[in-house]
């Protein structure tokens, strides 16, 4: 039997937010054993340099120092002829309050194992033990552990459900893929499908987790139904961090973290959901579905993940905009949401898209390969640049499940489409081929369904929704988001100054020459603040000229613009009244399931 891996951390001194890691294994490389931290982690496409928070290190063998060389920012080397059994210590700084690194504090602890545990190279495919000590000095502070992470059932010293102890994986991708929460959380725990599932939520909050539980228990049974019982985990763990602002998701193969605004939970007493709390729910309803579409049926790109460097691929539109389309989707299925709120996210998704002109010059296939470099590298022209493979890889999906609805009478969708994938890929660990998709859709719609999907997603025309949606009964209208002159610029309050954040092609601003960073002073002599822009701008009308002044750096500069009128550029969707029966026929399959 190969022996394992085996790790203890603790949260040595949480004021300093320091973990204390050490990694023991019994048969080390004769010829050098390497250690590796991951770059990034799967979900979040971005190279982190995880290694960058691993404050100090040091290795020993047989009670004697060892020497640990470094060769590149992630990798550490042993010396040949060393003899086991060999322990590494290491602590590492975790001060990054999100859901994909590692936070630790006297209030709470987090991590996610991409950045606490070294991976032990030639041992990865070899079980790992992890005991999960008490944090020093806080040892009465009534700390529990959230995981799903597997106790160490039948070992000494294994872990009770939500208690310290030892914890165990298959091996080093199963260790990464199961984050921990600690510290005074109220938990709720409910069944799905027969399922066991949790919900921890860690920070101040006034939460009603009962009505919480009732919410999202009917959504994971639809999205487990959708591909076919049983589920793929035997566990399913929600970690929320609740704050005073803040919103995020990072799906795993049995769990979620999620980070929250105090206000997105729901309260004692509410009767209609608030748009915060269905902006909450469909977050949770995104994470949950990725336990399917990314998770196990994933790109070939990421079979396996090579954690060192960018894993490439043209298909995250289908990946994240896929389980984008299906969060809400799901919501409005599930009764959680009214037919007209679903209107109203789906018209909010639309009008992202619309906004923005990159959407003109970047496809959804060359956002997903270049998610890397520009979608988790966004700056201040961006929006003129890209456009985001999360929002218009939804409405791809919409359209290609009205498309197939329609063209075969409500019969096939892409629920179906999904099943298929889940079948052929995510029960087989055969990874999506580039063009996978598009050979899948061309097999359940036809060639001509098939090479229309490309088009779509390959290309960077607007997308045909009004003639899609109108095919179950709904209307598509664009509007002015104001009756106020556009002035084509996305402004952020910096105290009672307002900066420039973005500068969008065709505007007022970006014609007379204002930038991004631009900060502005005055509007016709008069003082321009956070509080007052939008009312200077609301005394004028379309063709009016004003007089800009505004600092670029510490120079003051004054320009002449020209007001132009606000676009239609947002989205109204509404019930057809004159939809005909067949119609209405659909959009009842389709928002019904």
């Amino acid at each position: 039997m190969t022996s394992p891996v085996r790790y203890t951390i603790q949260a040595i001194q949480p004021a300093a937010h320091l973990f204390e890691v050490t990694l023991s294994l019994s048969d080390p490389d004769p010829a050098g054993q390497v250690f590796s931290l991951p770059a990034w982690i799967p979900g979040s496409y971005m190279i982190r340099e995880f290694a960058k928070n691993i404050v100090s290190l040091s290795a020993r063998a047989g009670g004697k120092a060892l020497a640990v060389t470094k060769s590149d920012k992630h990798t550490w080397h042993l010396p040949a002829g060393v003899v086991g059994p060999v322990t590494l210590s290491y602590t590492v700084y975790a001060w990054d309050l999100s859901v994909r690194t590692a936070h630790l504090d006297q209030t709470h602890g987090f991590f996610n194992g991409t950045s606490v545990f070294l991976c032990a190279h030639g041992h990865e495919a070899a079980p790992q033990w992890v005991d999960i000590r008490p944090p020093k000095g806080l040892e009465d502070a009534g700390w529990r552990v959230a995981t799903s992470l597997p106790e160490a059932v039948g070992e000494r010293g294994a872990a009770e459900r939500y208690g310290f102890g030892l914890y165990c994986a298959e091996d080093y991708a199963a260790l990464i893929d199961h984050p921990v929460e600690m510290g005074s959380f109220t938990l709720a725990e409910f069944d799905a499908c027969g399922v066991p599932h949790a919900v921890a939520i860690t920070g101040r909050h006034d939460c009603d987790p009962i009505r919480l539980v009732e919410d999202l228990k009917p959504v994971c049974e639809a999205q487990i139904r959708l591909f076919g019982e049983p589920a793929p985990m035997d566990r399913y763990v929600f970690l929320v961090m609740a704050v005073g602002d803040g919103y995020g998701g990072l799906e795993h193969r049995a769990s979620t973290a999620l980070l929250c605004s105090r206000g997105d939970l729901p309260w004692a007493g509410m009767e209609t959901p608030s748009e915060a709390y269905r902006q909450f729910l469909g977050l949770c309803s995104h994470e949950y579905f990725h336990t399917w579409n990314v998770k196990r049926i994933k790109p070939a790109a990421f079979v396996p993940y090579d954690l060192t460097c960018e894993n490439y691929t043209r298909l995250l539109w289908a990946f994240e905009g896929f389980t984008s389309y299906y969060d809400d989707l799901m919501l409005v299925r599930t009764g959680r949401i009214a037919e007209k709120d679903y209107l109203t996210l789906l018209g909010k998704t639309v009008s992202q898209v619309h906004k923005g002109s990159g959407r003109k010059k970047q496809s959804v296939a060359e956002s997903s390969f270049e998610a890397w470099t520009k979608y988790y590298r966004q700056d201040e022209n961006s929006p003129n640049a890209i456009v985001s493979y999360y929002t218009k890889g939804a409405l791809v999906a919409l359209l290609l499940d009205l498309r197939l609805r329609a063209g075969s009478k409500g019969s096939r969708s892409l629920d179906d489409l999904m099943r298929a994938l889940w079948l052929r890929h995510g029960q087989t660990g055969v990874g999506v081929g580039e063009d996978g998709i598009f050979a899948l859709t061309a097999e359940i719609g036809g060639v001509e369904m098939g090479e229309w999907l490309r088009e779509l997603v390959e290309g960077t025309d607007d997308l045909p929704l009004q003639a899609w949606l109108g095919r179950v009964g709904i209307a598509l209208n664009w509007e002015a988001a104001s009756e106020a002159p556009g002035f084509g610029v996305r402004t952020v309050a910096e105290g009672d100054l307002l900066k420039l954040a973005n500068v969008y092609d065709g505007g007022s601003a970006q014609a007379a020459g204002l930038s991004a960073g631009d900060v502005l002073v005055a509007l016709d002599g008069l003082k321009v603040s956070a509080g007052n822009f939008d009312k200077l701008l609301a005394r004028r009308v379309a063709g009016d000229r004003v007089q800009v002044h505004a600092f670029r750096r510490d120079e003051l500069m004054c320009f002449d613009v020209e007001l132009l009128a606000a676009p239609k550029d947002t989205a109204k969707l509404t019930l057809a009244e004159d939809a005909s029966a067949p119609a209405v026929a659909l959009r009842e399959g389709w928002l019904k399931g």
